[in-house]
């Protein structure tokens, strides 16, 4: 490969979702927004990428007393 060449790489795939959230939330990430100079969309891309790679599943709170 050349540094000169022209290199194409495949677009990333994204789905475009509608989701309600309150009036806090956006502001907040409204205030993240504009202090990161990041978009909104990138910064509920990054929580949700966070949230999956973090979430722990716990029973109910019913289930744990059985045991």
């Amino acid at each position: 490969m050349d540094n000169d060449d022209f290199i194409v790489t495949p677009k990333e795939k994204s789905v475009t979702i509608t989701i309600r959230v309150d009036k806090a939330i956006a502001d907040k990430l409204d205030s993240l927004a504009l202090q990161s100079e990041r978009s909104r969309n990138e910064l509920i891309n990054m929580a949700l990428d966070y949230a999956l790679k973090n979430v722990k599943f716990m029973r109910s709170t019913s289930e744990n007393k059985r045991k």
